[in-house]
This record gives structure tokens, sequence and C-alpha cells, in this order.
């Protein structure tokens, strides 16, 4: 029998601590000691990534204008018959009479959930109306109806491929998380180079960022099919065409749905940004209020869009919880019930258009409109004239005088600290090392060579900036978010009046957040932060809310039978035991903070995300990958981090075997 050579022993918590100490400590020598010629990243390291890009950017431009034959025969008639299909959906919608459409929207949602859900859909329509965006909506609507429509097209199939095969999967896999945390902004420009700018342009962007999910999700349902269920057809003789389309695709159609929605609302996310490449709707409404700062329209446009996106989350998602037997009456010609059903609905709504277009309906009237913005405007008026800046005891203070302090005492010092006096081996030996405490070599060796190429991509400084931000910005946020998710989980009526606001700072476009908060605090770094504190607070609220309730209740009845009080039980017990929980919030935190990486970049924030936008505006395609690449980086090494920390109990290395 062979001897087994005994495992070394895994250090305490205490060993562990005085040799982070002692590398701490090695590690802040190192960083004072440094010559100061050689902290900054070096420059002759640069990859050159960006002469290659804007070459083949030049390339682009000149064939283009040229008719080279790939956009002859390729690229213009794709643009073409995509422009057609669009402008056949919009039309269609902007031609039906706003009754037959919420009647439409009602009989829909009935068949998804029931009367409740049908008066939701009707309602939200007649809400849109109200604030007076009908035929934006519509455009919306429809750019956001078509992109999905391709997403769901492309996606089905890949997915059944990525189910069917370990290959395609493991090779689609990097290719999908390049294009869920690639920033928007960065494939804009090569999408405007082959597409042009107009409304084509903002369907591809739309399905690159929507496309993902339905791809995942239709893997995910089909590998979670019961193998019994399988097993069962093959023995019947099914062939594997006939096990996928009469048995896995069945089974899974709850999941597929479930991608079917989050595509939907990863399309609604794009609504904003598409207005930047031309396309118009609700979009563009925002954008123009934003530039003209008129946040009564920005906030009209905003909370139309978040009533548009709770329509179709909820239709969607109700689709998507049906059970497989249920689901197949998607279809209504399966059954005779479901034929005259769809043949009665389908008859009253032709009998409405009918007698909407005698009576000359078009689009909601404009004397509904709900006076909003008569009320939002003047209010932000006398918060900029009341808030702004004002003198007590002889001090200036109001949210300007604020964000000169914040930005020159707070930021620029952290930013000075991580770009400047630290020097960049320190930094990276740093996360290495705390990669190492939390899971050992791998996590280690991943963060750093990260960081590496973040220097290597030349954005060694813009990425300090911007690190910088993030930090700020996630320290604000977890100040809010935890103490608002404790008290949530500890008094339900808190929570159920929180639940609507939350509701909304996760479905509002970030612009509109920007509008007011720039008028307040001027254009720079504070604006983008404190839209980013907003943007990414309801996750860990959630979070933290959800982790308490889950805990035991067997435990905080223990600790009280031992006699310890509320606050005791809630310090003690409950908070430690949903610490994974509210650690993943803070993951959930970090990865919506560094979203609106972008976004600050519009409003003068420093960093990667003004990289992007200078790269994007000047047609610079080569600067604008480099950041955004940079930025991918940056978000997996705080994404891995964050994750590991989440995971619970055991945060040492891992043993060596």
């Amino acid at each position: 029998m062979a001897a087994v050579s005994p495992s070394l022993p895994r250090p305490t918590t205490l060993q562990r601590g005085v040799w982070l100490g002692l590398i701490g400590l090695g590690l802040l020598t190192a960083a004072v000691l440094w010559p100061a010629e050689a902290r900054a990243f070096p420059a002759s390291w640069n990859l050159g990534l960006r002469a290659p890009i804007d070459a083949a950017q030049d390339w682009i431009i000149v064939n283009r204008a040229q008719d080279h034959p790939l956009f002859f025969y390729f690229f213009e008639p794709l643009s073409a018959a995509l422009d057609t299909g669009l402008r056949l959906v919009e039309g269609a919608l902007l031609t039906t009479p706003w009754p037959v459409l919420v009647a439409a929207a009602a009989a829909l949602g009935v068949r998804a959930g029931g009367w409740r859900l049908g008066g939701v859909a009707a309602l939200g329509l007649l809400g849109i109306g109200a604030l007076g965006v009908w035929e934006p909506a519509l455009q919306t609507l429809a750019l956001m109806l078509v992109a999905a429509a391709l997403s769901i097209t492309l996606g089905l199939p890949l997915g059944i491929l990525a189910a069917l095969s370990d290959r395609v999967d493991r090779a689609l896999r990097p290719v999908l998380d390049a294009m869920q945390t690639l920033p928007t902004f960065v494939y804009l420009v090569p999408v405007l180079l082959l597409f042009g700018v107009a409304r084509v342009p903002a369907v591809v962007a739309t399905l690159i960022y929507a496309l993902p999910p339905m791809v995942r999700l239709t893997s995910l349902g089909l590998r979670t099919v019961s193998p019994a269920a399988v097993e069962a057809g093959r023995a019947f003789g099914a062939t594997r065409g006939q096990v996928l389309w009469k048995i896995q695709l069945p089974l899974a159609l709850p999941t597929l749905m479930t991608g079917v929605n989050q595509t939907i609302m990863m399309a609604m996310g794009m609504v904003v940004i598409a207005a930047l490449v031309g396309a118009g709707g609700l979009g563009r409404e925002v954008l123009l209020a934003l530039q003209r700062l008129r946040v009564g329209q920005a906030f009209e446009a905003g909370l139309a869009i978040v009533i548009l996106a709770v329509v179709l989350d909820r239709l969607s998602d109700a689709f998507s919880r049906q059970s497989p037997g249920a689901a197949t009456t998607l279809a209504p010609a399966l059954c005779r019930d479901g034929r005259l059903q769809f043949a009665a609905v389908v008859l009253g709504l032709a009998a409405l258009w009918a007698g909407a277009g005698a009576a000359g309906i078009g689009g909601i009237p404009t004397t509904w409109r709900l006076p909003v913005r008569e009320v939002v405007d003047p209010a932000v008026r006398w918060l900029r004239d009341n808030v702004f800046a004002f003198e007590v005891a002889g001090l200036t203070l109001g949210t300007g005088p604020f964000s000169d302090f914040s930005t020159i005492w707070l930021l620029n010092p952290v930013r000075d600290f991580l770009s400047i006096w630290l020097p960049w081996p320190v930094l990276i030996t740093a996360v290495a090392v705390f990669g190492y405490a939390l899971d050992g070599w791998r996590l280690a060796a991943a963060s750093a060579v990260s960081l590496l190429l973040v220097g290597l991509l030349g954005m060694w400084a813009p990425a300090m900036d911007t690190l910088g931000q993030v930090l700020a910005t996630l320290v604000l946020t977890t100040g809010f978010a935890i103490p608002l998710g404790v008290l949530a989980s500890q008094f339900d009526r808190f929570r159920d009046a929180l639940r609507p606001l939350l509701d909304f700072l996760q479905t509002v476009p970030s612009f509109v957040l920007l509008v007011p908060v720039i008028m307040l605090f001027n254009v720079g770094r504070i604006p983008g932060i404190i839209a980013a504190v907003l943007y990414a607070m309801p996750p860990g609220i959630r979070l933290t809310d959800l982790g308490i309730r889950a805990v035991a209740p067997e435990a905080t009845e223990a600790a009280r039978a031992f006699g310890a009080t509320r606050v005791q039980s809630l310090a003690k017990v409950q908070l430690p035991m949903a610490l994974p929980a509210i650690l993943a919030g803070i993951n959930q935190m970090v990865m919506m903070v560094l979203a609106m990486v972008i976004i600050a970049g519009l409003v003068g924030g420093a960093g990667l995300g003004l990289e992007v936008v200078t790269g994007v505006s000047r047609t610079q395609a080569g600067r604008a990958v480099e950041a955004g690449l940079a930025i991918v980086l940056l978000a997996m090494t705080l994404d891995r981090v964050t994750q590991r920390l989440a995971k619970g109990e055991d945060r040492g290395p891992k043993s060596a075997g």
C-alpha cells in the first residue's frame, strides 16, 4: 500500500494576518523608497494597438466611399434590409389607432397573466400617452422589437449549438463575455463605420448588447432538461432532431422565455445609447433634454421608458413563468379552444380598428397630457437657485461648493496617489498578494496580468483615475445601500415604501438622473459619481434585505432566547450569516458603477470614460478600443475579487493538493 504524503497544515487566521501585515509593510517601504522617475508605467512598453486599429478604420472609410465589393454586396444590402424592416414595424405601429394598441396590450396581458396584468399593460400605454410622448414611444418600441427579434432569431440556434456541443460552448463563451462587458461606446465606432449614421447602427449595437442572454439561457435550458425524458424519447425511436424539437425545447420553454425577457430588457437598456447614433424615439427626447438642461422634458421621456420597460418586463416574465404544458398554448392553433379565443380577439381588434379609423382616431390626444414638466422644471430651478450656493455665517455652502471641495480635497488626492505617487509595480504586487490571500495563485496571477495589460495598452493613468472614482463611489454606495437594506429587512412597511423607488432607479435611464444632478453640482466628476450611486444602490439594498431575511429563524430565536436584544441579534447573528449575500450585492454594485464610467465621461468625468468618449467623438477607433479594453480588464479584476469575497467562509488560499 502506497504511503500517503501528509498535507501541509493550513495557516491560521492569525498567521495569515501576520504575513499579510509584513508583506504590506514591505510594499509600503518599497513605495516610499521607489525612485520618483520610475513610478509611472513605462510608455515604451505600449503594445501599439491603436495604430493598426486606426489603419483599419481608414481602410473602411476609403473603401466604403469607393463601393468596395464587401460594402456593395454585403453591408449595404444588409443595412437596407434592416432599415426596411424597421420602417415597416414603425409604420405599422404609428398608423395603428391608439385604442387598438391599448386593447392589444390588454389582451396579451390577460393571456399571459390574467386580468390584473391586462389592466397594468393597458394603463401603462395610456400613461405613456398622457406624458405626451406617444409617437417617440412607438418609435422606441419598434426599434426594440426589431432588435429583440433579431437577437432571438440568432440567439436560439446559437444556444442550441452550444447546448449540443461543448466545443461550441467553449468557443462562444469568451465572445459572449466580451459582448457583455465591452462598453457599448467602443463598438459603436466600427458599427458606425460599417453601417453609417442612422437607425440601422442603433439596431446592430442593440443586437450585440442583447444577444448574449438569449444564447446563454437557451443553452442552460436545454442542458437542464431531465436526462430521463431524453432517454425515454430515444427509447421510443425518436431521432436526435425529434428529441430536440418535441422533448427538449418544450421542456426548456420557461427558461427560453426567461431569455426572451432578459433580451427585451437589455434592448430597452440601449434606448438612449441608440439615440447617440441617429435613432429617434424616447432616447432622442432624453438627449435633447440633456443638451438643453430641460429636466421636465427629460423626466417625461425617462418616465415613459420606465413604464414601457415595466410593461414589457411583466408580460415577458409572465410568459416565462408558465409551465411547459401551459406554454404550448402560446401557439393557439395547437388546440381548438385556443383557435376560437385567438379568432375572437383578432375579430374584436379588427372591428375596433375599423371603428377608430372611421372616427379618425390616431395617436392619443395631446389634450390628455399631464403637466409633468410644468411641475418639475420650476422645482429644479428653485433648487438650483437656492441650493447651489448660499451663505451661512460668512461661509459659502451648497451643492456647488460641496462639488468643488470633494473634487479638490478627495478625488484629486486619490487620483494622484494611485496614478502619480504609488509605483505601478507596488500596486500590481499588492493586488496579486490580496488575490492570493483570497483564492490562491490563480486569482493572484489573473489580477496581476489584467492590471499589467492595462498598462501595456497605454491606459495606466486614466485607469487609476477611474479606479479612484470607482472606489469613492463604492464607499458612498455601500454607506447608503447596506443601512437601507438592513432597515428594509426589519420593517416590512419601509421595504414596501422603498420598492417603487428602487424599481424606478433600476429602470430609469442613467442620462435622466444626470440632468438634475448637473444643474445642482456643475459639470465634472461629481455628477457622474452621484448618478452612479443612485444607479448602483438598488442591488445592494435588495441583496442585503434578501440575505438577512434568508437567515434561518431558528438562529435568531436562539439568540433571543439567550437574552439578546433585537439589535444584538441583528449585529451578532443575522448580519454575519447574511455576509455572503451582502458581499454579492457589493459585487453587483461594483459592476454597475463601472457601467456608469462612460456616462460619467460624457459630463466631464475624467479617466477611461473620457478616453472612450473622446475616441468616439473624434472617430479615433484605436483610442476608444484601448480605453474600452482597459475598462473590461479593470471590471474583470474587481469582479473576480468581489465574487471571491462573496463566496463565504473559506477565504484562505487553496492548499496545494
